[in-house]
């Protein structure tokens, strides 16, 4: 039984889920590319390599201008979800959507890039 305080299991408490293994004393480290790429593929985001393309360099993708007022929320499939602090910004994202395609085209792995961008309001606190 665990206990109020803990009430997560940790390593050898309760069973592994299928397709995951644990990590022990006696296992090598796993380079945090690995994870992050077995993370993306079960998500479904897409590779890591889109991921750090297009959350790792958004202001160099759209501009400091879009960047402070838009951001990227989660890349699902090919299509990038992102939010915008102003019903304005959402205007001028649906416009600039195909240059912005064409930037994180080029950003990302040839076949890996968003297809598709969805933008709505979402305003900063």
């Amino acid at each position: 039984m665990r206990s109020p305080k803990n009430p997560r299991p940790g390593p050898g408490r309760g069973p592994a889920r299928a397709g995951h293994r644990r990590v022990g004393a006696g296992d090598e480290p796993v380079p945090l590319s690995e994870s992050l790429a077995a993370l993306s593929d079960r998500l479904g985001t897409g590779s890591a390599r889109t991921v750090t393309a297009v959350f790792g360099n958004w202001e160099a993708i759209v501009g400091p201008a879009i960047a402070a007022h838009v951001r990227p929320q989660k890349l699902e499939g090919r299509t990038l979800f992102v939010a915008a602090d102003h019903p304005a910004w959402v205007t001028q994202v649906r416009h600039l959507a195909p240059i912005m395609l064409e930037r994180l085209g080029e950003a990302c792995a040839e076949g890996e890039a968003p297809e598709r961008i969805e933008v709505r309001v979402e305003r900063r606190s």
